[in-house]
């Protein structure tokens, strides 16, 4: 499912116009992902857990030439799902 099937998903289930839907999908993503970059996590119960980690900096190997390079740290977005989620996979 991509963004704009995602948004007819939720237009008909919520009986809303898709203008509206997508609205809501837009805010709720910028919403997740301000709070991301504040290290804030964002923790929807039955659903999952949206947290940062921190990723050290480390040594890694150009594949074309075999050249060592250093990889900077960086905060990596994560998503650990909810058991409501993990189990209405699982059916």
């Amino acid at each position: 499912m991509n963004k704009s099937e995602l948004i007819d998903a939720v237009a008909a289930s919520a009986d809303i116009p898709k203008a509206a839907a997508g609205r809501v999908i837009d805010a709720m993503i910028d919403a997740i992902t301000d709070s991301l970059k504040k290290s804030d996590p964002v923790v929807l119960v039955g659903f999952g857990t949206f947290t940062t980690k921190e990723r050290a900096a480390r040594q890694g190997r150009n594949p074309q030439t075999g050249a060592t390079i250093q990889i900077k740290a960086a905060k990596v977005p994560t998503f650990k799902a909810g058991k409501a989620l993990k189990d209405a996979v699982n059916l």
